[in-house]
């Protein structure tokens, strides 16, 4: 009898064991989907910034038509880009050639002056603020994920629960990293 009721008790552990440590799976796979959803806000808050950027632009720098043709193109590739990794690349393909932009917008004294193209500026360095914090937040939760699944007792049988590989960081390439590590200064 005692032992019939040492094994219930050590199964009912080991099951209190599996199930906490799957809700917290669970738990930290939301959040993590909550953390990637913030960052594709921002991502179409300044997607959505981008023509009336450009079109201010154009107006003071109509000549630069390469230029405005590139960064609508990256624009639509990156809206256009799924998961983390395509979205990574497409950012920083984008971001390239948005700094092409900000160089023509340079040259242009009298446009820097507008109140439209200023507020625009004020917008842009308010969701680049966004974004940078999104992405701290999604990655910290992706390596709370990752660690969560590798640790023991949970590796044991995190297949079997369904999370079979970890979650992707969102990561700029090394100059953008280098960059996303000052404060934002959009300067025309």
């Amino acid at each position: 009898m005692v032992i019939v009721i040492i094994v219930v008790v050590l199964v009912l552990i080991g099951l209190f064991i599996v199930f906490s440590n799957y809700n917290g799976l669970v738990k930290l796979n939301q959040q993590t989907e909550e953390a990637w959803s913030d960052i594709t806000v921002q991502l179409k808050r300044r997607y959505d910034l981008i023509p009336n950027l450009v079109n201010t632009v154009k107006g003071y720098a109509a000549h630069e038509k390469t230029v405005f043709e590139d960064v609508t193109d990256a624009r639509t590739k990156a809206m256009n880009s799924n998961g983390v990794a395509q979205t990574a690349q497409a950012e920083n393909q984008f971001s390239s050639t948005l700094k092409s932009l900000f160089a023509v917008a340079e040259n242009y004294p009298q446009l820097q002056a507008t109140q439209n193209f200023q507020e625009l500026q004020a917008e842009l360095i308010d969701t680049e603020d966004k974004i940078q914090a999104s992405r701290r937040f999604y990655n910290s939760m992706v390596r709370d994920f990752n660690t969560r699944r590798k640790t023991f007792p949970t590796k044991l049988y995190a297949n079997m629960l369904g999370y079979k590989k970890d979650k992707e960081y969102f990561e700029l390439d090394a100059a953008q990293e280098a960059q996303a590590e000052q404060p934002v200064n959009v300067q025309f």
